[in-house]
């Protein structure tokens, strides 16, 4: 009975050997990344523009795509995901297009450590795929442009809101990172036309 039992347990232990690996789950990775096209405006100021923070609200702040499936309804996607968190990912998109826009000398990131007179900050307050009815993709943002003035007067220059819904083709995760694209594209095209207006008549920063 015994030999029995360990032949029993070689045969197991052989053929879990002979079983064949399977390689770890690795998500599908995107990048929501829009980027400006055409002639750069007329450049209105001499001065840097710094892109501060960019916040996001949850459940979108994280990595993976989200999914409305009813009104109370949100689903998180850990099989496809973004390639860097979504603060991250748009804040660059930000800076890369306001750069090629041409209305400020520069657009910096926060990282740089010049002193900032005036700064662009924003709030993403929606950004998933909306399945409820027909799928579409819902990108909300705030953007609140500051000056540095000592605090003497109220430093906010003007605060606007953009939301914009694009159908998409087909629910999949490719359609939805290519619609939410597109919506971004079309929020910084619109915000890109008020920055140009607040360029042109910039109140004085501090020390000027």
């Amino acid at each position: 009975m015994i030999k029995r039992i360990l032949l029993s347990f070689a045969v197991l232990a052989l053929f879990a050997c002979a079983l064949p690996s399977r390689a770890p789950v690795v998500p599908n990775s995107f990048m929501v990344n829009p980027e400006r096209s055409g002639d750069a405006l007329k450049a209105r100021t001499a001065y840097w523009l710094k892109i501060g923070s960019v916040s996001v609200a949850p459940p979108y702040d994280g990595r993976s795509l989200v999914y409305r499936l009813g009104d109370q309804r949100f689903e998180k996607d850990f099989y496809n995901v973004y390639t860097t968190l979504p603060a991250d990912m748009i804040s660059n998109a930000e800076r890369q297009w306001i750069n090629k826009s041409g209305i400020f000398s520069a657009a910096v990131g926060q990282s740089n450590s010049f002193f900032p007179y005036y700064t662009l900050q924003a709030s993403v307050n929606e950004f998933y795929g909306d399945y409820r009815v027909r799928p579409e993709a819902v990108v909300s943002i705030e953007f609140f442009l500051t000056v540095e003035n000592g605090a003497k007067v109220n430093p906010l220059i003007g605060s606007n809101r953009y939301t914009k819904r694009v159908v998409l083709k087909d629910n999949t995760p490719e359609a939805l990172v290519l619609g939410q694209q597109q919506a971004l594209a079309e929020i910084f095209k619109e915000y890109e036309a008020q920055l140009d207006q607040y360029a042109a008549n910039l109140p004085k920063p501090l020390g000027h």
